[in-house]
């Protein structure tokens, strides 16, 4: 907030009041005040002329008010144990033309005082730790501009035992509702013309008809005014009778002039029982008399009618003028927002002039109400643009989830949020198990299609003879022994197990493209590495980065030749690999088929346990990572009771490869030769 230099009540404190938003008139502006009307703090405002007191008002109250606020801080000053300093402040600082004249402010700015006079209705009011309407802006402004925890709302006559306060905490709707309230006023003060100043509205005299009389003088010598009373009554009925009232000046005239023609009917009745009191001949003079009273009657209840009517008329413009105004705003608010539909209730125009009789009267009401009705359906707006942006930010790819976003949207934010938040998540959750069940079918169609293949390549390839271990192996072409095993060529054991091979192909001419990741999704459970298919006759015959190609072509032979090395080992004959190793002087140690080297030894460090997530692959089944200290642990499905831990492995590398789309095939790539630690797995270590 920003402290002014001023002295309350003040003429430079005065003017400050003209360009700023005072705490004080926020009631007002609201319409809940019952001193001040929206319309006079408009008038005010765009005159900038502040409201004029009498002599009177000055010295008793507002002058007598301040003496008692100085009586009364020191005793709040005792209730919150810190001392009270009257300041002027706004938040000029922000940009704003809020302000707030508070009666006392601590020096931490925590806490507010301010004082009212004693009234018996309000002090009992506040006693009973009820803050009415009418003061509830100011103290909420008071907080909202200095920033105030509390405001100490006190009634007194400046003695304590006269002296009652009530502690008011900040409240955020309270906040929103001011602000938007002010911003509605300054819209309303920019558009605003001064009424045409009309005098007070006092009705005229109404010009007296003559006084009816009746005398009866003798038996029959009747004297009567009547002829006087006529002429006087039609010359009033033509001539001076309002038929069509527009102002408030007329209305008030025309009331007048019913009450003169209700008392001409009822000096016309009292004639006739005047008349046959003094018991003489008077029929001339009754007929006469009736259709006077007539007259005066069918006129009277005319005016009554019109008088009534066209007060019903003006009430009527003034209530649907409001009504179209406000329909007008709500649909500019919703061309803005075309996602919801604003669901405001329209102000009960016609319930807030209830009793009310003059225009003036009528017409500040009515436009109190349209502005509080447009400053409920901005924050309303204001909500539901805050929802849809958020929607937009975060949820945008799951709008078709949204079908109820009407009802959604009706929600408090942070339930509004919380609701699409876990939709989205249950969806995404349903999706998922939608498509793995997806691909689940996809792995079943493709390995019925790739053991049918394989029962297709592999049933004329191979021939097993029961009797002759003299048989010779084919000695060409890319899966003779020779070309599998060079060392192998002339075992006996292994001549007689195979005497077929698939018919020799032509070379391809075509650059290879099978991938040795695309050759294990395709062969799972089982898996090969580059040197186990070297092993079996097959080299790569190209390198893509660290991933090694092979021909499409070859891959039935590749299976063929897989399909005969396990037919060997289940004959209990050496296996292929083993072999090809006995009968080279190359030391190294096969374990498998798919490993060439001997395998790792078990790391003498201290182990760190790391939390595992298993995962869907044939070669790795589980991954875990320590952010700390940057390490990657993988246990696989073959070797079970080892995991290996590779350290300095960046998060984003672990997290490509806890979503690879193949597991095995991004560890082959980009994992595998990475340095690592092998330590004996833990039972403890689960997932």
């Amino acid at each position: 907030m920003k402290i002014h230099d001023l002295i309350q009540g003040s003429d430079e404190w005065a003017a400050f009041r003209l360009t700023h938003h005072g705490a004080s008139e926020a009631a007002a502006m609201l319409g809940l005040s019952k001193k001040t009307t929206r319309s006079e703090l408009l008038h005010m405002k765009h005159t900038g002329t502040p409201k004029e007191f009498s002599d009177w008002v000055q010295k008793n109250i507002l002058d007598y008010g301040h003496e008692v606020e100085a009586m009364a801080r020191p005793i709040i000053e005792d209730l919150i144990g810190e001392d009270l300093y009257p300041v002027t402040c706004s938040n000029e600082d922000e940009g704003g033309i809020l302000s707030a004249s508070c009666d006392g402010l601590t020096m931490g700015y925590d806490t507010a005082f301010e004082h009212k006079q004693w009234s018996a209705e309000l002090a009992a009011s506040v006693a009973a730790g009820i803050l009415p309407d009418e003061h509830m802006p100011q103290c909420q402004q008071i907080m909202l501009v200095t920033g105030a925890k509390r405001v100490i709302f006190t009634v007194s006559n400046g003695t304590p035992e006269n002296c009652v306060h009530v502690e008011v905490l900040p409240d955020p709707a309270w906040f929103v509702r001011i602000e938007a309230g002010w911003a509605q006023f300054d819209r309303d003060l920019a558009g605003y013309t001064p009424p045409e100043v009309a005098p007070v509205v006092v009705a005229e005299p109404v010009q007296a008809l003559p006084a009816v009389s009746v005398q009866i003088s003798g038996q029959i010598d009747v004297r009567d005014n009547f002829k006087a009373f006529e002429t006087a009554l039609r010359d009033f009925l033509d001539n001076k009778l309002i038929r069509e009232p527009q102002t408030d000046q007329d209305f008030a005239d025309l009331d007048l002039q019913i009450k003169a023609m209700k008392k001409a009917e009822e000096m016309l009745g009292a004639a006739e029982s005047m008349m046959l009191v003094q018991i003489q001949s008077v029929d001339e003079a009754k007929r006469q008399k009736d259709m006077l009273a007539k007259l005066v009657r069918d006129n009277r209840l005319m005016a009554e009618k019109l008088l009534d009517s066209e007060k019903a008329r003006r009430r009527a413009e003034k209530v649907e003028a409001a009504r179209k105004a406000f329909s007008a705003h709500v649909a500019d608010l919703q061309r803005e927002i075309r996602s919801v539909r604003l669901d405001v209730v329209t102000p009960d125009f016609a319930g807030v002039i209830k009793g009310l009789k003059t225009l003036a009267s009528i017409q500040d009401k009515i436009d109190t109400a349209l502005a509080n009705g447009k400053i409920a359906a901005d924050q309303q707006a204001a909500d539901l643009r805050t929802k849809l942006g958020w929607i937009d930010a975060y949820a945008a790819e799951h709008r078709a989830l949204l079908a109820d976003l009407q009802q959604l949207v009706a929600k408090p934010l942070d339930d509004f949020k919380l609701a699409v938040t876990a939709r989205i998540e249950a969806h995404k959750k349903s999706e998922e198990t939608r498509l793995e069940a997806e691909r689940e079918r996809i792995r079943k169609e493709e390995a019925e299609k790739l053991l049918a293949q394989q029962q297709a390549v592999a049933a004329p390839a191979l021939t097993v003879v029961q009797s002759s271990p003299q048989a010779q192996a084919p000695q060409d072409g890319p899966d003779s022994y020779a070309a599998i095993s060079p060392a192998l060529a002339g075992t006996a054991n292994f001549a007689g197990i195979v005497t077929a091979a698939p018919a020799n192909q032509p070379e391809p001419s075509g650059p290879p493209t099978l991938r040795l990741g695309q050759i294990n999704e395709r062969l799972a459970p089982i898996a090969l590495t580059a040197d186990g298919l070297a092993s079996l006759g097959f080299a790569p015959a190209a390198t893509d980065k660290s991933a090694k190609l092979y021909h499409e072509r070859d891959f039935p032979r590749i299976c063929a030749a897989l399909v005969r090395h396990i037919q060997a080992v289940q004959a209990g004959q050496p296996s292929l690999a083993n072999s090809a190793a006995t009968a080279t002087t190359n030391s190294i140690e096969r374990t498998d088929m798919a490993k060439t080297s001997a395998p790792a030894p078990y790391c003498d460090d201290a182990y760190t346990p790391i939390p595992m997530r298993p995962v869907e692959s044939n070669q790795v089944k589980a991954i875990g990572y320590d952010e700390a200290t940057k390490t990657l642990a993988v246990t696989f499905t073959r070797g079970a009771g080892a995991i290996y831990h590779y350290p300095n492995v960046e998060p984003d590398l672990y997290a490509e490869f806890i979503g690879a789309e193949s597991i095995g095939t991004f560890f082959g790539k980009h994992i595998k030769a990475l340095p690592f630690k092998k330590f004996k797995e833990p039972e403890a270590v689960a997932a």
